[in-house]
């Protein structure tokens, strides 16, 4: 179990170069698409390496109050679901999912192949994340779906966020369209609960699609099980009914892309190598990519079967790049470019809005604090240079990556205080203590 932390943290700095190797989690994304598709199954299935953390624990919880054996082994970093192929329990239930977007996007769909009254809701930040395209797309497939009308969540300027209220009579079929522009998980939330549908499922998109590496974890994963979909490309999906089926009792979880990006991002500011090991370039998560940026930045990648080495011997310079498909990337980005020897610009991240915080406007003011130079674009920011910051404490704005981001920061520079770093415990509980191996 992680150490408790203070309402506050000082990051010490470490005056080496870094030679170090980490493991970080269980993948977040993995682990929950598998804990949803696992209790559609007709079968047993136990995750292994499976993510400990708050996201993951509400999703398990929840499947657990519909009546789901879902068995929770947390020191051997296990899971084992019984599935009911494509069957819910429980006829009514009220759903807490705290601020887990994931668990939120999955369930809506997932919800609806039961029979009876089902209530999802969240924290106060969960009822300000519009959840309408959803809605709306499975509306079209006759399903019955309503914001439930408060002063506190339902509708946040004319958008259909959490609480929802789900009249569940199964999951009909048929075609539907839906945005791909706020939020993959949507489109992976029906592609994942179609194969139970009475007639097949056809999605067509009515916007690009961000977070693609997303979507292709989704079919990834449900071809795994035994499922395929038919595409065009990222227009159009069909899936026909079906039924998920492991071929074997253990299904192993990727270490995650996301968590390893500060560890692959540490070297670039203070010099050395970080290996990260059970990940590799062959991992179907997209955020694996972010390595390349830093590839860009001047820092070395050599990449093994199941780990990936970063390095940097030399200085760093600043990029332009579009960070669209590896959103959760960019704040560790952020992190980065103060120390590059010209300015960086991240664009396509507009998306990033409507996560745990507004992380584009989050990171823009806490780096101001750090006495950073920074503008703010409506998809992105630029960052320049700077040779001295100023301490400070850095808000997290209850979101884990900006924790995590700006703890970065601290490696290098002698003044950053993290404020709720307890926040990490969404994805990455021990975040801080793999951090200090890094000093070792």
């Amino acid at each position: 179990m992680p150490t408790l932390l203070p309402p506050s943290l000082r990051i010490n700095p470490i005056s080496h170069t870094l030679n170090a190797t980490v493991r970080v989690p269980g993948s977040k994304s993995l682990t929950n698409r598998a804990l949803l598709i696992a209790s559609l199954a007709n079968c047993t299935t136990h995750l292994t390496n499976a993510l400990f953390s708050d996201d993951s624990r509400y999703f398990a919880k929840a499947l657990q109050t519909l009546g789901f054996d879902v068995q929770m082994d947390e020191v051997n970093h296990s899971m084992t679901v019984t599935g009911l192929g494509g069957k819910i329990p429980a006829k009514k239930a009220e759903l807490f999912i705290g601020n887990a977007g994931t668990a939120a996007r999955f369930l809506s769909a997932f919800l609806t192949l039961g029979d009876g009254e089902y209530i999802l809701d969240g924290e106060p930040r969960m009822r300000e994340r519009p959840i309408g395209d959803l809605v709306e797309a499975l509306a079209q497939l006759g399903c019955d779906i309503k914001a439930m009308q408060n002063a506190e969540g339902g509708m946040q300027n004319g958008q259909i966020c959490p609480p929802i209220k789900i009249n569940a009579s199964g999951l009909k079929g048929g075609k539907t369209k839906i945005a791909g522009d706020i939020s993959s998980q949507f489109l992976s939330a029906l592609l994942m609960t179609a194969p139970y549908a009475q007639s097949p499922i056809e999605v067509e998109l009515t916007t690009d699609l961000n977070s693609k590496p997303y979507v292709d974890m989704t079919i990834s994963i449900m071809k795994d099980f035994g499922v395929e979909i038919e595409r065009s490309g990222y227009q159009s999906f069909k899936v026909l009914p079906s039924n998920y089926q492991l071929p074997i009792t253990s299904y192993p979880i990727e270490s995650d892309a996301s968590a390893a990006s500060y560890f692959f991002a540490a070297p670039a500011i203070c010099g050395g190598t970080v290996k990260v090991e059970n990940i590799s370039r062959k991992s179907v998560q997209g955020d694996v990519a972010f390595v390349d940026v830093l590839k860009q930045m001047g820092c070395t990648v050599d990449e093994n079967d199941n780990s990936i080495l970063v390095t940097r011997n030399s200085s760093l310079h600043g990029v332009d790049v579009d960070m669209r498909d590896i959103p959760d990337t960019a704040q560790t980005l952020a992190a980065v470019a103060p120390f590059a020897s010209s300015p960086t610009r991240i664009r396509g991240i507009a998306s990033a809005r409507v996560k745990e915080t507004d992380r584009v406007h989050a990171t823009c003011v806490e780096l101001d604090r750090l006495g950073v130079r920074v503008e703010e674009h409506e998809d992105g920011m630029t960052i320049h240079p700077v040779e001295k910051m100023r301490s400070a404490s850095i808000q997290t704005y209850n979101d884990h990556r900006m924790a995590m981001a700006f703890s970065l920061i601290g490696l290098r520079f002698d003044g950053v205080t993290i404020e709720n770093p307890a926040c990490v415990s969404k994805t990455f509980p021990n975040f801080f203590e793999v951090l200090a191996q890094l000093s070792k």
